[in-house]
């Protein structure tokens, strides 16, 4: 929302826009309003006339030859009111001696849409020109470009161009409205704040509306019947009222009401309808207009309508309407979306003569559902949305209806009817002050806590020695409760006017283990030495990545009911969509070597506890990496290598193993994820639960991110893994005094058997020296025979008290050919 300065001073008791621009600037009152909990956003100045005509002024042409040395130029001497007359070369076939025009003298800057240029002194033709007489598109007065502008004879030569076009100057400041601060989105909002900041700092100063005195039904017997209102539906809407006017003449706005609208950036459309943005602006309060001649049978009804039902907007649009939709309607058809969007067949035209004024007060969360069905936002959904005031509603018509006959004619043809079946009552909220003390940390007046709030125009009903009963009208949608009372004291009151204490209050506290953000920022710290960069993906994507995907079926995303596109319609049920969104986005750029985790929640729905419909949603923490595009970087000492399955088992292995977990130790199976490419994938298992899964995702899935390049992810279930890790202690252990010996093996054995089974039979038959088993090299050919292939095994023996003999070496590595002989059928080589 824009706030003029100009426009703002109209509605206080003091010239205070002239105070603040002279004494304290835009910005101390961008400072108040923002210590009152209106953040502001910027503040820039306006003008009526682009560049305010500055450096141009009014002239008189005193003579007029043919330049010498051209056929359509002329030689001119202008008379500045400096005394000292302007030779300028003109071209308009329109000049001549004894003309008042507009000259931009040396130095002035010109506006030719987003170009700008520099008028200076130049030769034309070997004549000297000293300035530009100007025509009024050249100046932004008009559009004509034919010829100069000639003004009146009696214009005073001299004359500032900006003092005879009566050049508007302001500043704007652009406010942020947060929800909770709907009761500021109007200048009678901004100027309450203003004022009760200003009075609980000394300044006597009040606001004040216009007044509605005048407001008089001119009454009109033209025959026709008398306008009724019906409201079927008062769940929707609070109250509505409207009044009939007559003989209106639809046209252009007066200057004083487009400077104000194009001040604040919106643009005139005719004077009815401009009165009703000016009526939100001032108000808060969202008006229509509608042409009275199109209400068929004289009838205004509040009603929905079947689902289905055809409507189209002002925009032209077809939309089919939902049966939750509140419609403004005459006895044949809808008119207008309630509080969203007018009608296209109903709304003010050149032709309009009479006009029906609609001012209403609607449910906010009908008209946030019906705004979000239609993918709707307007300023009057806007404010509707998030409440407006009951209150405002009749003095809102009346100041609109006074408007519109001083700037469009016509009479007042008809009482207000006012349809207002449940009036809202003010709320009454006890307060104490030991309350507001404690809340606060500061003790501030009883009188400066009531001022305080009689200046937010909340009164107070009751009063004793410990708290004040508060009677908090409507048009404070957020107050709702004592603590909102005290969150008014202090805006007004001031945060910075609340001191730090000198004292420090601590509690002791235990953290639970193990400790969830600690061993976040660990593995955040291990991943990142490593090469990896954290992401951050939003939770919210798109249904069409669940299609078709038995892993993650579709039945079991969590759908939003008001999605605000398709593409953010469901909650992400794993990390894998949206980092290959993010990985895709990179590759587009030419960055393809990459490194990526993030930490984040996955959403799933089931059905199973019909019972408890909470207990149908799960929340799941997640840790996602994701490798594509090579190990390293090139460079000319390391050789390029692509990253592959083993580049990623490798950093998810050692994330668990930093976790506490033993890889070795937990139960690893294929994975029958169909996101990954069949045999490359891995599930670890403890207890039955996942712990780590790891997988090239499979090219189905990245041709719809139109990632040519492997990708290769690991998703850690955080919360197992935390579970499994619980009782983990870290355990010191001396370096072995004794050297440790290696020896190697050679295996012939059938290509089912697997490495896993090799290593479970080696710590089976050696638990007490045997410190390592690992894989060197696997070997197939033809030679070896159908169906066989070769492992070279590598093991590693220590004796953490003595050094071990070539006698106990032997023994053991007989005990472990014997076995693999036995057991696995293995042939030495």
């Amino acid at each position: 929302m824009n706030i003029s300065l100009n426009w703002l001073g109209a509605y206080l008791t003091k010239d205070l826009t002239t105070d603040l621009k002279a004494d304290w600037g835009a910005e101390k009152v961008g400072t108040i309003l923002t210590s009152v909990g209106l953040e502001v956003s910027g503040i820039t100045k306006f003008e009526s006339i682009r560049g305010g005509l500055k450096g141009l002024v009014v002239g008189e042409v005193k003579t007029c030859v043919p330049h010498p040395d051209s056929d359509h130029l002329h030689l001119t001497t202008v008379d500045l009111g400096n005394g000292a007359p302007a030779q300028i070369v003109c071209g308009a076939p329109n000049v001549a001696a004894g003309e008042k025009v507009v000259v931009a003298t040396i130095g002035t800057v010109l506006y030719d849409g987003e170009e700008t240029f520099v008028i200076k002194k130049s030769k034309i033709r070997g004549q000297d020109s000293e300035g530009m007489i100007c025509s009024e598109r050249e100046i932004g007065v008009g559009n004509e470009h034919e010829g100069i502008a000639v003004l009146p004879a009696d214009v005073e030569v001299g004359t500032p161009a900006a003092d005879y076009y009566h050049v508007v100057s302001d500043t704007v400041i652009g406010i942020d409205i947060t929800p909770n601060r709907i009761s500021g989105a109007s200048y009678l909002g901004v100027a309450r704040d203003l004022t009760a900041y200003l009075k609980q700092n000394g300044q006597n100063i009040s606001y004040s509306l216009p007044s509605v005195e005048s407001f008089v039904v001119e009454k009109t017997d033209d025959g026709r019947p008398k306008l009724s209102i019906e409201l079927q539906r008062s769940e929707a809407c609070k109250r509505y009222a409207g009044v009939c006017i007559e003989g209106v003449t639809i046209g252009e706005s007066p200057e004083w009401l487009r400077n104000k609208l194009k001040a604040v950036g919106l643009n005139p459309i005719n004077n009815v309808v401009d009165i009703t943005n000016f009526i939100l602006l001032e108000l808060g309060q969202p008006l229509h207009a509608f042409d009275k001649d199109k209400i068929a049978g004289a009838q205004v009804i509040i009603r929905s309508f079947p689902t289905g039902t055809p409507f189209t907007t002002l925009d032209g649009v077809e939309r089919k309407l939902d049966a939750n939709d509140l419609m403004i309607c005459d006895s044949e058809k809808p008119m207008c979306i309630a509080g969203v969007f007018g009608g296209l067949d109903s709304g003010i035209s050149e032709q309009t003569t009479s006009v029906f004024l609609e001012s209403a007060c609607f449910d906010p969360v009908f008209v946030r559902k019906t705004a979000r069905r239609h993918g709707l936002s307007t300023d009057a959904s806007f404010h509707f949305e998030r409440g407006t005031d009951p209150n405002i509603v009749i003095y809102a018509l009346k100041r609109a209806a006074l408007l519109i006959k001083e700037i469009a004619g016509g009479k007042i043809a008809s009482e207000i009817i006012d349809v207002y079946p449940s009036p809202i009552a003010n709320l009454e909220i006890e307060v104490e002050y030991d309350y507001i003390t404690r809340l606060i940390g500061k003790e501030i007046d009883k009188n400066t806590s009531k001022n305080i709030l009689e200046s937010l125009d909340i009164k107070v009903v009751r009063e004793t020695a410990n708290s004040l009963c508060i009677s908090v009208p409507p048009l404070h949608i957020d107050v709702k409760q004592a603590a909102d009372i005290v969150e008014e004291i202090l805006r007004i009151y001031g945060f910075n006017n609340i001191e730090v204490s000198s004292k420090v209050h601590s509690t002791l506290s235990y953290s639970h283990k193990p400790d969830d953000y600690r061993l976040k920022d660990m593995v955040s710290n291990l991943l990142t030495s490593n090469g990896f960069n954290e992401m951050m993906n939003n939770s919210l994507t798109t249904a069409e990545y669940y299609k078709d995907l038995a892993t993650y079926p579709p039945e079991n995303s969590v759908t939003l009911y008001n999605p605000l596109s398709s593409e953010l319609n469901v909650m992400r049920q794993t990390l894998l969509f949206g980092g290959l969104e993010t990985i895709a986005y990179n590759i587009n750029r030419k960055n393809s070597n990459l490194r990526l985790f993030e930490f984040g929640k996955a959403y799933i729905f089931h059905k199973k506890d019909t019972d408890n419909p909470l207990n149908q949603y799960k929340e799941e923490n997640k840790l996602g990496l994701f490798i594509t595009g090579n190990k390293t970087a090139l460079s000319w000492n390391v050789k390029e290598g692509k990253a592959d399955f083993f580049f990623i088992k490798s950093y998810g292995e050692m994330v668990v193993s930093r976790l506490g977990l033993n890889a070795e130790e937990l139960v690893i199976s294929e994975s029958d994820k169909d996101i990954f490419r069949k045999g490359e994938s891995l599930l670890y298992l403890q207890n039955g639960q996942p712990i780590l899964t790891i997988g090239s995702v499979s090219s189905k899935l990245l041709r719809k991110f139109d990632i040519e390049q492997s990708v290769y992810y690991a998703e850690i279930a955080w919360e197992n893994v935390l579970k499994a890790s619980k009782n983990h202690k870290t355990v010191f252990t001396p370096l072995p005094k004794y050297p440790s010996v290696k020896r190697d093996l050679a295996l012939l054995l059938d290509k089912k058997v697997s490495f896993k089974e090799v290593k479970e039979i080696a710590w089976k038959t050696e638990k007490k020296l045997l410190k390592s088993v690992t894989l060197f090299d696997v070997y197939e050919g033809e030679k070896l025979g159908a169906d066989k292939k070769s492992y070279a095994v590598s093991f590693t023996l220590q004796d953490d008290e003595k050094t071990l003999t070539d006698s106990q070496i032997d023994k053991i590595m007989n005990k472990l050919i014997g076995s693999y002989t036995h057991l696995l059928g293995a042939e030495i080589r």
